[in-house]
Parts: C-alpha cells; structure tokens; sequence
C-alpha cells in the first residue's frame, strides 16, 4: 500500500469531520498519522504548536512525491497549502513549517521512525527470505552554507538498510552515528533483523568475521 500524492487529491466526505490533529486520528483520510502518534515527541515542550505526528506524516508524503532535501520539502508544503489542511484539519488551519519539520527530523530517532512505518504497512521478513544490507548517504539530507538563519549547514545523514529482496522492499533504514561508519553500526542493526530463518547479504565492505561469527 504506498503512499502517494494522489491521496491528498481525495473528495471530502459528505460531512467533513472535525478532526484535531494532536490527537489520534480517527477518521480514514489521515490514517497515515496512525503511523506516528505513539512515538515519542522529541522537541521541547515550549513552544510546540504542531504534533510530531502530524509533522512526520507530511514528511512521508513529500518524500514520497519526490522531493529531497529540506527547502524541497518546504516548497512541496507551500504548493499544496490548501490541499493539505483539507486533508489532515490541522489546529487553526495551519500546517508547520519547513524549518519546525526540519527540527523534528535532525532529533529523530529514525529506527522508531520506520519501525512505525514496517508496523503501519505490516512489513517484516518471513523464514526463507533474504535481506540485502548496504549503507548509503541520504540523498539531500545535507545543507550546504545558507543565508538563512533557520537552516544552518550541517553534514548528510549516513543510514544502514535493509532490501528485502523477495518483495522489492526496504525497511528499517538505521541512522549511523557520524562519527562512526557503516560496519561498526551494522551489529546493533542485525540485532534488530536477525530472525531464524532469514537470510542476510552484505557487500564486501561488510563481510567482517567477527560480524559473521557472532550472528
């Protein structure tokens, strides 16, 4: 069931329900919100105007349209301004910006982040299946030196993911420390992946004895 674009593109219902958006959703046209509500909020609690949810939700739309990096994203929200608040009825009829977006997703633990998405979609691998695993920079995710004082520069994010190769599928993408690399991160990673059964593939990069002794 991926997301797309089109699903913002959905009629109203006949009468269109009051929906809260800092609450659990409960009506079928923001189901995607599902996905977050139950992880925890990693901002500071003053201040906050937009539930982490919701923040997260139109991150995984906007990706998923094919926008990378921040100010892509923050584009994508502005052109679809209107469609958006029809779609999730946030508080006051507004959406939070790009730079409240960006700081949710720098303080993100993105292994909760798509474990909700592997739960929500009902995404893991079965005895017998094979799992390629490979670190790769995300695309966009650095900033380079701006004048904008909301987006400071910073370096690009380095994930470890699974391909689950049966089905054509990713999942559990794991954040690697940037002080670190990709096979020093991959123990705590098949940790998380190791099911009895499952095969696991690397590249020869990370095809180390001790990895391979000890799972």
């Amino acid at each position: 069931m991926p997301i797309t674009l089109s699903i913002i593109r959905l009629p109203p219902p006949a009468a269109p329900a009051v929906v809260d958006s800092r609450l659990e959703p409960t009506v079928e046209r923001i189901e995607i919100l599902e996905a977050f509500v139950d992880l925890p909020d990693v901002r500071r609690a003053a201040g906050k105007r937009h539930h982490m949810a919701l923040c997260l939700a139109l991150f995984t739309l906007a990706v998923t349209a094919g926008n990378r990096g921040f100010l892509a994203i923050g584009d994508w929200l502005t052109s679809y301004r209107s469609e958006l608040i029809e779609l999730f009825n946030p508080p006051k009829q507004r959406l939070p910006s790009y730079s409240t977006i960006r700081r949710v997703l720098l303080k993100l633990d993105y292994g909760q982040y798509s474990a909700a998405l592997a739960r929500f979609f009902g995404i893991e691998p079965l005895p017998g299946e094979t799992l390629a695993v490979d670190g790769k920079v995300l695309r966009g995710s650095y900033q380079l030196e701006t004048d904008n004082p909301d987006s400071p520069p910073h370096p690009a994010i380095m994930l470890v993911s699974a391909y689950l190769v049966e089905r054509g599928l990713i999942l559990e993408p794991y954040p690697v420390d940037r002080k670190t690399n990709e096979v020093k991160a991959l123990p705590a990673f098949i940790e998380q992946l190791a099911l009895k059964g499952v095969v696991i593939a690397f590249d020869a990069i990370s095809t180390q004895k001790n990895l391979s002794a000890h799972h």
